[in-house]
C-alpha cells in the first residue's frame, strides 16, 4: 500500500513582515528610579541597552502578536482566507494552556487553521519559520503566519540587576508562502542539552533567571561556526550576506559573532539598543524594522541566527521580502 504524495511548490519565501513594540519606553534611568542597583554606563557597557519597551499591565502576549501579525499580513498581500496554519513562538504565556496561536487566529479572522505554539525560547522564531516552510513545501498549507511575541516584563526579578535590565516586550511576524525559487535556505539547528537550565523560569519564584557568563561563553564560542555553516548550505559565502540579524541577547555577543563569522558587507542588526532582549521576538522584530526603514533591499540575503534557552540554536539564510 502506498499513500498519496503531498505536492508542494519548488521553494518558499517570506512574503511580508510586521512588528510591534509597546508604547511604554523604559530607559536605564527609569530602572534606577525604580530602585535597581545599577547605572546607565554599567548597563550600556555590559549589554549595550539604552532603553527597552514594556507592555502595559493589561497588554498580553496575544495582544502584541495581533498587532505584528496584522502588519505582516498587510505587507504580504495575503488574505486571511489563504492562511492555513498559524504558528506562535513564545515562552512567556501566563499559562501553559491554552496556546496563543488559536486565539490569535480567531482574532485575525482566520477560519479553522492549524494552530500551535513553539517554545524554544530565543531561537523560537527560526524554528517556527522552518516548520512553516516545511508545511508549504509539502503541500500541507498554502501560506503560513509565523509570529514571535514575548512579554518578559511579567517575569522579572527587579532585585536581580543582571536580568531585569536586559529583557523587554514586543512581537515580530512573517507570512511564509510558495515561491518558484528558494527564498528560505536550509536550516542549521541543534542544542546543548547539558546546559538546559542556564536560562530558565525559576520553579519556586516563577521569575526569570540565567547564568549570564555561561551563556556568554557558549554563544561567543559556539555560534559563529553555525552561522558560517548556514551560509555554506545556502550556497553563499559570508561576504555575500547583506544583513546579519542574530538574536538580540547582548551587544557584545552580537559584535563578537559578526567579527568571527566575518561579514564584511553586512549591516548588523543592533535592535537591542532600543528594544532590549525580547527572546523569540528579537529576530523578526529587528528584521521587520530594518526592512521597513529601507536598510535591507528586497531579495537581499540575510543571515538569521537564534540561540539561547535550552540551549537550542538555529540559523539560516533568507531573502528579504
Amino acid at each position: 500500500m502506498t499513500l498519496a504524495a503531498l505536492p508542494g511548490p519548488p521553494g518558499t519565501r517570506i512574503l511580508g513582515l510586521g512588528h510591534y513594540r509597546p508604547g511604554n519606553v523604559v530607559t536605564n534611568h527609569d530602572l534606577i528610579a525604580r530602585g535597581v542597583d545599577t547605572d546607565d554606563e554599567w548597563i550600556k557597557s555590559r549589554v549595550g541597552i539604552a532603553e527597552r519597551r514594556w507592555a502595559d499591565p493589561d497588554e498580553s502576549v496575544v495582544d502584541m502578536a495581533e498587532q505584528a501579525a496584522s502588519k505582516a499580513l498587510a505587507a504580504s498581500g495575503v488574505s486571511t482566507d489563504d492562511i492555513d496554519l498559524v504558528l506562535v513562538a513564545t515562552c512567556t504565556m501566563v499559562t501553559q494552556i491554552p496556546a496563543a496561536a488559536p486565539e490569535l487566529a480567531s482574532r485575525l479572522g482566520i477560519h479553522a487553521p492549524g494552530a500551535y505554539d513553539v517554545n524554544s525560547g530565543c531561537s523560537g522564531f527560526v524554528y517556527a519559520l522552518n516548520a512553516a516552510s516545511a508545511a508549504v513545501l509539502t503541500g500541507q498549507a498554502r501560506n503560513v503566519l509565523v509570529v514571535a511575541a514575548e512579554r518578559f516584563s511579567g517575569w522579572l526579578d527587579m532585585t536581580d540587576r543582571s536580568t531585569c535590565i536586559i529583557l523587554g516586550d514586543g512581537a515580530g511576524a512573517a507570512v511564509v508562502g510558495p515561491s518558484d525559487t528558494a527564498g528560505l535556505g536550509p536550516v542549521v539547528w541543534g542544542s546543548d542539552g547539558a546546559q538546559f537550565d542556564t536560562v530558565a523560569i525559576d520553579a519556586e519564584s516563577r521569575l526569570f533567571r540565567q547564568e549570564g557568563q555561561a551563556v556568554y561563553r557558549w554563544a561567543t564560542g559556539e555560534m559563529a561556526p553555525i552561522g558560517i555553516e548556514a551560509c555554506k548550505r545556502a550556497g553563499l559565502e559570508p561576504s555575500d550576506i547583506v544583513a546579519f540579524v542574530p538574536h538580540q541577547a547582548n551587544l557584545r555577543i552580537i559584535d563578537a559573532l559578526a567579527r568571527r563569522i566575518n561579514l564584511p558587507n553586512a549591516i548588523i542588526a543592533r535592535d537591542i539598543v532600543t528594544s532590549g532582549n525580547t527572546s523569540a521576538a528579537t529576530i523578526p522584530l529587528a528584521l521587520s524594522r530594518m526592512v521597513e526603514a529601507g536598510e535591507i533591499p528586497s531579495g537581499a540575503p540575510v543571515l538569521l541566527l537564534g540561540f539561547g534557552s535550552g540551549l537550542a540554536y538555529a540559523a539560516q539564510v533568507v531573502l528579504a521580502p
